[in-house]
């Protein structure tokens, strides 16, 4: 059994490496088939957000396991060149020490956000949905889930909502000439971030907000939970001409505003600026319409910078969640390590049971007038007899599990129980 990450993040690699390789929510069941379909995977969960996408697995017998998952991506993706600096790979108690980090928010890029735990959570139960995660990977990634919950709660990294769509609302607010309460600003797209973002823009005090969406429906539901207005996509345009604030995270796989149409919005503003803010992965904005006068634009990569300005303090509370997340490592590889004497102890277990069940029936055989009450006692006492028996040698095997005098013990038990005969 081999533990192993595979992915790319904001630190790897640059916003259009990383839109290559993102999935969007409806590729992602598919992708999963296909891994579950290697023999060499037994387990897989894909986590693909707007800044990483990773893939976990647990491989049997793969000698190059880096090799074999760069492979996998290729084919997944159709990717003609993959550069592996791109790439970040662990494997074991690393890949652990990773998925906890993650869990954790110690590893986006606004440290201690809090929407990495639910897509992390959100990751998992779609693969388990599915049945590609087994026993490993269930226990994993629970884990990983009350790691980074205990985390927020035994720390003060999430004390401050800060996310990359409430970072983004900052940036908008540094960059107007008014008040928030006086902005009018207009959202392209309907999904989790959007209505993160509308919900950040109305804590500082936003009372405008237009919603646009390719499902106009969508649009009207998100515009109507925030008091806004819906406007549907082909006129998104026109309103954008009275907008202080133009916010983009649509999940399309191709650019919404384009140099023409950017320069078609800059005009109708007639010297007016505008600041826009594009928070999707893919890109919804061109990033060659930085270059109109009028326009301020900002992608998610720009977005580091201002993320530094909060970095200090969470980086002090994020010192307080390292003994958390160690000590869950030792709880996890302790747990795991019991996995490979399982099948073992189950078999002695089941040996010794069966036993117990015949000798008691026998027995009850010979006492026809025992009562029911009388009945349950004996057979309290026989099972009480059998756990205490086993007691001592399952904690020893427990003890010797992972380590090499296993195989030793193995080959112990079976000829000491006879264990692979029928009994």
């Amino acid at each position: 059994m081999q533990l192993v990450v595979l992915g790319l993040n904001h630190r790897s690699a640059a916003v259009e490496v990383r839109e290559r390789f993102a999935f969007d929510k409806n590729e992602v069941p598919g992708a999963l088939n296909r891994l579950y379909g290697y023999e060499e995977i037994s387990e897989c969960v894909i986590l693909s957000t707007c800044n990483r996408t990773e893939i976990y697995a647990v491989l049997e017998g793969v000698e190059e396991p880096k090799a074999f998952m760069l492979e996998a991506v290729r084919d997944l993706k159709g990717a003609d060149i993959i550069d592996e600096e791109w790439f970040y790979f662990h494997e074991e108690r690393d890949c652990i020490e990773h998925l906890f980090r993650v869990s954790a928010s110690l590893d986006s890029l606004v440290l201690g956000e809090g929407q990495i735990l639910s897509q992390l959570k959100l990751a998992y139960i779609e693969a388990y949905s599915a049945g590609f995660t087994g026993t490993v990977f269930n226990i994993l990634f629970q884990k990983a889930i009350g790691v980074g919950k205990k985390v927020r709660t035994n720390t003060g990294i999430a004390n401050t909502p800060v996310s990359v769509s409430y970072t983004a609302v900052n940036l908008a607010e540094d960059c107007l000439d008014k008040p928030m309460s006086e902005a009018t600003v207009l959202i392209l797209g309907a999904g989790t971030m959007s209505e993160l973002t509308a919900t950040h823009l109305q804590s500082k005090g936003v009372k405008t907000i237009f919603v646009s969406n390719r499902t106009y429906a969508k649009a009207e539901v998100l515009a109507e939970k925030f008091g806004g207005h819906a406007v549907r996509l082909d006129q998104y345009i026109m309103q954008a001409k009275d907008a202080d604030i133009l916010i983009t995270s649509t999940g399309a796989p191709h650019y919404i505003i384009n140099e023409k149409e950017a320069k078609e919005i800059a005009a109708l503003r007639k010297g007016k600026p505008i600041v826009m803010i594009d928070i999707a992965v893919p890109r919804d904005i061109d990033p060659e319409v930085a270059q109109i006068d009028g326009i301020y634009l900002f992608n998610i990569d720009a977005l580091e910078s201002v993320v530094e300005e909060n970095k200090h303090q969470r980086e002090e509370e994020a010192k307080r969640a390292e003994p958390i997340i160690h000590d869950a490592i030792e709880e996890l590889l302790d747990k795991l390590s019991y996995l490979s004497v399982r099948p073992m102890m189950a078999l002695l277990t089941e040996k010794a049971d069966h036993i117990r069940r015949r000798e008691l029936h026998r027995a009850l055989v010979k006492l026809p007038d025992a009562s029911e009450h009388e009945r349950r006692i004996i057979d309290a006492m026989s099972r009480m007899i059998v756990r205490k028996m086993l007691r001592d040698p399952m904690i020893r095997f427990g003890e010797i599990a992972g380590k090499e005098e296993e195989g030793l013990y193995w080959d112990l038990f079976r000829d000491m129980f006879n264990l692979e005969k029928e009994w």
